[in-house]
């Protein structure tokens, strides 16, 4: 298991496209503080490359490695390996390195120019944005043969939960604004990542006036040590979620 993790890293650290998305990411985030004399101007730039970018690439990039990497899991599985140690490997391999390149890209920038609490809660948030999608990715992956309906159903699912998502829950405080939402928009709020992150960041940030509809109302659940434990613990229900069901999937499937 641990040569198949160590191989995975290899490969990627050495791909192209990760080389490129550290490189681009370590420009940006160095750029937007030498620019900026207000450090705390150059974290709201960076959240969005956090929230935004962070997913997609980690996405996309996790379901076509996945694809092209079909041969090399037909002859794992063809060997005396679990096919549980494989599909672990293949995720641990891909969630520490595309970690890695976003701490190298993004978070060596914020530890040298905001070492605070609010930039830890960022590195921590897009660590752990970079590890679920990943999981996400790996499901999707899992879920069809097709490479094109692979990667379609990646994008559609990265764009649920960074724009469709907020409009939902948009439209049902619109609609039903004279009834008390505040808990079931708490669970609403459980039910996607990049939330979490964002109101947890903006709530270190102490710009509860950007969170918009989605966190400005529970900032005293979220704001208090409870509320971050728990957002801790349901982001890593929302790593493990998704890879439990889509090694599920891998053991049964018929390659």
């Amino acid at each position: 298991m641990n040569k198949i993790i160590k191989y995975v890293i290899v490969d990627i650290v050495r791909n192209k496209i990760v080389l490129i998305y550290t490189f681009l990411s370590l420009i940006i985030s160095f750029s937007v503080f030498s620019l900026e004399s207000n450090t705390a101007k150059g974290l709201l730039t960076l959240l969005n490359i956090i929230l935004i970018i962070v997913p997609l690439i980690s996405i996309i990039f996790s379901t076509i490695y996945i694809y092209n990497s079909s041969e090399f899991i037909e002859l794992l599985v063809s060997q005396p390996l679990k096919r549980k140690n494989i599909w672990l490997s293949l995720f641990t391999g891909l969630s520490c390195s595309l970690s890695f390149a976003f701490f190298t890209g993004t978070g060596l920038a914020i530890i040298i120019y905001e070492p605070t609490s609010t930039g830890i809660m960022m590195i921590l948030m897009g660590v752990l944005l970079t590890i679920i999608f990943t999981g996400i990715a790996m499901l999707a992956a899992v879920s069809t043969r097709d490479k094109a309906k692979g990667i379609g159903l990646s994008i559609l699912l990265w764009l649920y939960f960074s724009l469709i998502f907020d409009a939902i829950v948009l439209f049902i405080l619109f609609q039903f604004s004279d009834y008390p939402l505040e808990k079931p928009m708490i669970i609403l709020s459980f039910l996607n990542p990049i939330d979490l992150g964002r109101i947890e960041i903006l709530l270190k940030m102490d710009i509860s006036a950007l969170m918009g509809y989605t966190g400005a109302v529970f900032k005293d659940f979220f704001g208090t040590g409870t509320g971050i434990l728990v957002t801790v613990v349901v982001l890593f229900i929302w790593i493990v979620l998704p890879v439990w069901i889509s090694m599920r999937n891998f053991k049964r499937k018929d390659l």
